[in-house]
């Protein structure tokens, strides 16, 4: 029969070997080292981010432009008023807001009352217009 020490030693070094198998994958498993994996069967729903908080995925959606209609021009300014459907890259509602845009010649390509289809990105604590086409 086995005494409480030699359980206790053997469940110490059972505890232990598992912590060193899980830092030796941790450490030597790199993304070049799973290419033969097959993940087709992962279910990954690539707009649901609130399984995984802080992440942003580079996906369609987040790329994807929004509508919009020109309703001001201010060139002096460089800045753009846009009434515009849901911006769902920065979780926005539609409305009309005052753009600044990224770069002023953008402003020359459209005309009050154009419809568009645009890319608005946080930057600096500021939202702008990063690029504007007309619409089809």
């Amino acid at each position: 029969m086995k005494t409480p020490k030699s359980l206790a030693a053997f469940g110490a070094l059972a505890l232990a070997a598992s912590f060193a198998a899980n830092v030796y994958a941790q450490t030597t498993m790199s993304k070049d080292s799973m290419s033969g994996m097959d993940m087709s069967g992962m279910k990954m729903d690539k707009t649901d981010k609130s399984s995984m908080p802080g992440m942003t995925l580079d996906t369609a959606a987040n790329s994807a432009k929004t509508d919009g209609e020109v309703r001001k021009i201010d060139k002096e300014n460089q800045k753009i008023t846009l009434k515009h459907g849901d911006i769902k890259n920065l979780d926005m509602p539609g409305m009309t807001m005052v753009f600044k845009v990224k770069d002023a010649a953008m402003l020359d390509r459209v005309q009050v009352g154009s419809k568009v289809k645009f890319k608005a990105e946080k930057s600096d604590g500021a939202i702008a217009v990063t690029s504007i086409e007309l619409a089809q």
